[in-house]
């Protein structure tokens, strides 16, 4: 839909001068200060910044969801003209799911595990309808078919856990539109998707939204989804609106300096410069990595007794060179993050050959395989689960080369050195992971993996939770210690545009294969098979030209 396709008349949200406060000693004192927007009928407004700027929080504010720290101390809030900002919880329950729905980042944490899919759609409806049990069964089905998932009648039966992301967050959507709410918030729900769910779902929302003409709160750090569905953007930084305006304006022709940078971390899926910047590996170069016909099968038990075998990885090839970057691409699923924790040997591979330099450790006992484990570490998505939460910094860095015979006072030394080559400062060793940000977080996890001098560096969607800006830092610092350290890289990552920043070669997965393998330049600048064409096609803004 258009700007000017938008229909007239009074906004369905209202935000005027809002300012919601923070607990006494926080790095400020306001979690938002002083915001003002609308959303209109048919409008999609998108929140941007970076964490901890205040944009979940003044989608809780709307949906009256504020913990009792953060209380509203000024402003309104408006829906449909009415004050809703001191409703009484009576009153905000009404307007939840009737006028108001909202669609979260992370469904398997906001569905209900012991209750089925269709139980809790029906729970909206006989909360606040006066439907007969088949007349809510009716609905809940014909929602589930608006939504676009297959077999009704078997999604309805079935419970979160049985159910991928992407039909999860389906669900999620129909619980949210089933009773036509005017505003619909959506917060992060694309962030943890791959590529081609994400289009899938964003397609799905901006169908609903036309279709019933909702307007949109769509939170987000992902440009490339603002480029996609936004109409207008609303930029926050440390709670203050720093710019509002129509798509093209903010995203081409940014203002403020805090936007301009913001647009300047947007990746992209161009490869040229970054190739032309850094000469290829050698071909010459020592083989650090490679792997041969590498399979896992899981056998998949029902508990009706039916089994199953799934292949989440099938005859895998690849090799990755000292000082070199492999991408490993493809959709959730795919088999990734199988390939990954084989290579790590978290898992056991059914099949094939993993050798590292010269050893064979795809077949090794544990007690054969543990002098070797310091050559290969991991870093995963998620820092803060990554870091013991009882353990300081500087503890949790020393611990593994302590266990290889490294005197504590080295390894003290060691780990001041690299928390400082991942620019962080030395006093860091001396707290806790839930003092930092997740940007730093993630950096103290790099640190602790360099405290092994790995030869092979595993990361393993490590940045797809990170705003845009920490984004560009950590990978610019992924990049930093590759080239300056010379190790090996296996970079996993369903962003497109990440692989296409660090990555000199890549492997594209589909369904447990490798469907294309090469040079990453040429095949982003030219892929081959049909798969890896639909992925790319599948980026969200991909054609969109952002200021840089």
């Amino acid at each position: 839909m258009a700007d000017d396709d938008i229909k007239a008349g009074a906004p369905i949200l209202e935000v005027h001068e809002l300012a919601i406060a923070l607990p006494s000693g926080g790095d400020r004192a306001t979690a938002v200060q002083k915001v003002s927007f609308t959303v209109g009928r048919g409008e999609i407004v998108c929140l941007v910044g970076e964490s901890g700027s205040g944009k979940s929080v003044i989608a809780q504010g709307v949906m009256g969801l504020l913990p009792r720290q953060l209380p509203i101390v000024s402003g309104r809030i408006l829906l449909q003209g009415e004050d809703i900002t001191h409703a009484p919880l009576s009153r905000l329950r009404e307007l939840r799911a009737t006028r108001m729905g909202m669609i979260f980042q992370e469904p398997m944490t906001a569905l209900n595990p012991v209750m089925t899919c269709g139980d809790q759609i029906d729970e909206v409806l006989s909360e606040h309808t006066q439907l007969t049990a088949g007349e809510r069964r009716e609905k809940v089905l014909a929602i589930v078919r608006e939504v676009l998932l297959p077999d009704p009648e078997r999604m309805v039966a079935s419970y979160p856990h049985q159910l991928s992301g992407g039909q999860r967050q389906r669900i999620m959507i129909a619980m949210a539109l089933v009773l036509d709410p005017v505003l619909l918030i959506a917060d992060e729900p694309t962030t943890a998707l791959d590529v081609t769910t994400q289009a899938q779902i964003l397609k799905l929302v901006l169908d609903l939204q036309r279709r019933h003409g909702t307007g949109v709160l769509f939170i987000t750090h992902d440009f490339g989804v603002v480029a996609e569905i936004a109409h207008r953007v609303a930029v926050l930084r440390l709670g203050d609106l720093v710019e509002l305006g129509p798509k093209e304006a903010v995203l081409r022709r940014p203002q403020h300096a805090y936007t301009k940078m913001l647009m300047a971390s947007v990746p992209t899926l161009r490869t040229e410069a970054r190739t032309e910047a850094r000469p290829e590996v050698a071909a010459t170069a020592p083989l650090v990595l490679s792997v041969k016909a590498l399979a896992k099968t899981y056998d998949d038990k029902s508990w009706f007794g039916k089994r199953r075998t799934v292949h989440a990885a099938k005859d895998v090839n690849f090799e990755i060179r000292r000082g070199q970057t492999l991408g490993i691409v493809g959709e959730s699923g795919s088999g990734k993050s199988t390939v990954a924790r084989c290579v790590v040997r978290l898992v056991d591979p059914t099949g094939g050959s993993v050798r590292l330099g010269s050893d064979e450790i795809a077949t090794l006992s544990a007690g054969a395989l543990r002098p070797l484990r310091k050559r290969v570490q991991i870093v995963f998505q998620d820092p803060y689960r990554s870091l013991n939460p009882r353990r300081t910094v500087g503890e949790a860095m020393i611990e593994g080369p302590m266990n290889y015979g490294l005197p504590r006072d080295a390894a003290l030394a060691k780990a001041r050195e690299l928390l400082g080559l991942v620019r962080m400062d030395e006093s860091a060793m001396a707290r806790y992971p839930h003092q930092f940000s997740g940007g730093q977080r993630q950096r103290i996890c790099i640190a602790r993996a360099l405290m092994m001098e790995p030869e092979l560096l595993i990361a393993d969607e490590a940045v797809s939770a990170l705003d845009v800006s920490v984004q560009a830092q950590v990978l610019k610092l992924f990049d930093e210690i590759r080239t300056r350290l010379a190790i090996a890289m296996l970079f996993i990552t369903h962003d497109l545009r990440v692989a296409s920043q660090v990555c000199d070669m890549l492997a594209v997965m589909s369904q447990g294969e490798v469907v294309e393998y090469g040079p990453a330049h040429r095949i982003f600048g030219a892929p081959q098979h049909a798969y890896t064409k639909a992925l790319f096609a599948a980026a969200p803004g991909r054609g969109f030209a952002f200021a840089s």
